[in-house]
């Protein structure tokens, strides 16, 4: 009798606390994997930024006057994916798709878009993620698959203009940690280089970071719980989205760059992430620049990296 009341209340505890496991992973899956707003992010010190933000709002004011074309693709999941092309002041054969972050959406990016166009004289792509803006989807992929869509904005853009189409990636934070996945992927050879700025090593990597510094909580087992109920209802893991591995298969030249003042997407997943590289690549440390903010802190000499490492690669 005694036995079987230690089996019954042993039971009853494992019971409890798989329940409680699956309500806490179900909690941080709403928070961190659904699409909708992230209020979370609202107040966190890790994003504020010691620099005025001009380009910011001179991006707003660039996207107000400047005509673009709203455009389409459907992923291959059956998701309605949005984006915004502009169109070169000239005739070109070059384009940009420009990736943006977490809970953002493409017009975010206005400011990056604004420096290619008038300054770069490329054509600029911008679209929403899945489960951001005016894409649909009911989930956020941490750029996984976000890589599948941007093949299929690549398809897209060569379509629009032509096989002799020149294609550079350029992404910034969950947006910098998509252009790495997809640089692990066979891509066109239209497509011939990769700017980087601020992503993460991994989904996984970020959100145990994020897991320890915002709630104080040990990431086990909350996140390999979660990442469980992320492959039910989303059909990836967090450890499968993972930035670094995807460029230790990479063939493109990428530029790498990071704020060293980033606490949001601490600066040592840069170091691991350009150590994994083994293709042709460059590293570009931004002093006193915090997370997303390295354009904004150092504009002049950020335009003059990108210009430069990308010149090396486009006819």
């Amino acid at each position: 009798m005694r036995k079987k009341k230690m089996i019954i209340t042993l039971t009853v505890v494992i019971v409890i606390l798989l329940a409680s496991l699956i309500g806490v992973s179900s909690y941080f899956y709403n928070i961190a994997v659904a699409s909708g707003p992230k209020d979370f992010l609202n107040d966190n010190p890790d994003l504020e930024v010691s620099s005025d933000m001009n380009l910011k709002y001179e991006g707003k004011e660039w996207l107000a006057r400047t005509t673009f074309e709203d455009v389409t693709i459907t992923s291959d999941d059956g998701l309605k994916l949005k984006g915004y092309y502009f169109e070169a002041k000239k005739p070109t054969n070059k384009t940009v798709i420009i990736a943006h972050g977490y809970s953002g959406v493409a017009k975010d990016m206005a400011r990056f878009a604004k420096f290619y166009q008038e300054k770069l004289d490329y054509n600029v792509l911008m679209p929403d993620a899945r489960g951001h803006g005016e894409s649909e989807g009911n989930y956020i992929g941490f750029g996984w698959p976000e890589r599948r869509d941007y093949q299929k904005w690549i398809n897209y853009i060569i379509e629009k203009n032509g096989q002799d189409s020149e294609i550079v990636l350029h992404g910034v934070s969950m947006g910098g940690a998509t252009v790495l996945m997809t640089s692990g992927e066979e891509l066109p050879k239209q497509v011939k280089a990769i700017v980087e700025d601020c992503g993460y090593t991994s989904a996984e990597g970020v959100l145990k970071y994020q897991l320890k510094r915002m709630y104080n909580l040990p990431s086990f087992p909350i996140i390999g719980s979660t990442s469980a109920m992320t492959k039910l209802r989303a059909g990836y893991t967090f450890a499968e989205a993972s930035a670094l591995e995807q460029v230790k298969k990479a063939k493109l030249p990428i530029l790498f760059i990071h704020g060293e003042d980033d606490t949001f997407v601490p600066v040592e997943m840069v170091h691991e992430l350009y150590k994994a590289a083994k293709t042709e690549k460059e590293l570009y440390l931004v002093p006193n620049a915090e997370h997303g903010n390295a354009y904004d802190a150092n504009p002049a000499t950020y335009e003059q990296k990108v210009t430069e490492f990308i010149g090396k690669y486009i006819q």
